[in-house]
């Protein structure tokens, strides 16, 4: 698709890159966007404004409490809004480059200038480029705000490696104006197509208690459960996400609800599962727990060893396979992803996998995904077909395991 009949709010901040900018706004007049820029005040330090109101054809803002020449739309006698007005007609917020500085200032709610202030009254999608020194950028400050931004919804073009502006080499370039142009394309293009539609999505690790401060985990990130549900609600779906333990924000308008053992994790998912339309188990559920369990801590004394004896958890995948009626004409019943997560033999243990839990669909990937932004799968339907998966990121994943389940639904597959 190109971005005809798109009005694009283009943010740009007080960074070297802000020159970059000017080939965004060429390349997205020329895919036919409406651009209106808005520049922070050192923003106009790198780059005048009157580049972006030739290149865009529009006016430039940049202060809260002065009108613009030409202004695209009637003021009314309250006045000039443009933190307001601008966000009516705006299809997506896109900010490029992104400092260090208006991350946070959107993180953490602060709006102390036309630009920061907008983000917090802009209902479109938001596209944030990152532009920064790499130790700037590598800061754990910075990085707890993008991990929350994602978590209330914003969209990030990671920055890429080489060499900066500094002379330090690293990551933190501006991603490449084609780059950045083809995710705004992708968020323009998403299909409503889960609308009216309940998925119901597990993720991250459970924890089985020993005693009052150790447990059995494993190292489950639930990145990829996550992805899945920000993916969900995206294309319009009901999403209801069921969590382990976690370190991830979670995504803004779904329904959130959050676990701890296995048990937990099966409770919730009877409760939920009759009401989905599609229900994705991402989680790393533990197959195993203690059969004992310590109401006071296990000391260690003298102890040189100890043995731990545990009883296998119940099977929530079968269970709530087993429940449906008529299981084998999925077309009417909810659809069922499970996930196997294997060290070796991956096709063979996915399809047994597929098969005894009467599954959709299965999304085989190895253990060397676990935490990673990344991920390599292969994904087995009912009827064998094997679809291999190359190195993807976990949102792009999603998106086909969605496209998958929603095949079936339809009946198409």
């Amino acid at each position: 698709m190109n971005l005809k009949g798109k009005t694009i709010i283009l943010g740009i901040c007080g960074g070297i890159a802000a020159y970059k900018a000017a080939e965004l706004t060429r390349l997205l007049k020329k895919d036919g966007a409406d651009v209106w820029v808005v520049m922070t005040r050192n923003a106009k330090e790198f780059i005048l404004p009157l580049t972006f109101q030739t290149l865009s054809g529009n006016p430039v803002y940049s202060e809260m409490f002065s009108t613009p020449p030409a202004p695209p739309y009637k003021w009314g006698e309250r006045g000039a809004m443009p933190h307001i007005d601008l966000t009516k007609k705006c299809d997506i917020l896109l900010i490029v480059p992104a400092t260090a500085n208006i991350i946070g200032k959107f993180a953490n709610g602060i709006a102390d200038d036309l630009l920061s202030t907008l983000y917090l009254s802009v209902k479109a999608p938001v596209l944030i480029a990152p532009a920064m020194n790499s130790n700037m950028y590598a800061s754990p400050a910075v990085q707890e705000n993008i991990k929350r931004l994602k978590g209330f919804g914003a969209n990030f073009v990671e920055p890429e490696s080489g060499e900066l502006a500094c002379g330090d080499m690293g990551e933190g370039r501006l991603a490449g104006p084609d780059k950045i142009l083809k995710k705004v394309r992708q968020l323009l293009s998403v299909k409503k197509d889960l609308k009216g539609k309940t998925v119901l999505i597990t993720a991250g690790p459970t924890c089985e208690p020993i005693d009052p401060v150790r447990f059995i985990s494993n190292p489950s990130s639930g990145k990829m459960g996550y992805a899945i549900a920000r993916a969900a609600k995206m294309r319009g779906g009901d999403v209801v996400l069921i969590s382990g333990p976690t370190g991830i924000p979670v995504p803004s308008g779904i329904r959130f609800i959050s676990v701890s053992s296995a048990a937990d994790m099966r409770r919730e998912v009877l409760k939920e599962f009759k009401n989905s339309d599609i229900s994705i188990m991402a989680a790393a559920v533990s197959d195993f727990s203690p059969l004992r369990y310590s109401d006071k801590k296990i000391k260690k004394g003298e102890k040189k060893t100890i043995t731990l004896e545990l009883k296998k958890n119940p099977d929530i995948l079968s269970e709530i396979t087993s429940s449906i009626v008529n299981r084998q004409s999925s077309i009417v019943n909810p659809i069922v992803v499970g996930f196997a997560l294997e060290t070796e033999d991956m096709i063979k243990n996915a399809k047994k996998k597929l098969k005894e839990k009467n599954l959709d669909l299965i999304v085989a990937n190895h253990v060397n995904g676990f935490g990673s932004d990344f991920n390599k799968a292969i994904i087995i339907d009912r009827k064998n077909n094997v679809e291999d998966i190359p190195l993807i990121s976990k949102e792009e994943l999603a998106e086909i395991i969605l496209d998958r389940a929603l095949r079936i639904l339809s009946g198409k597959d």
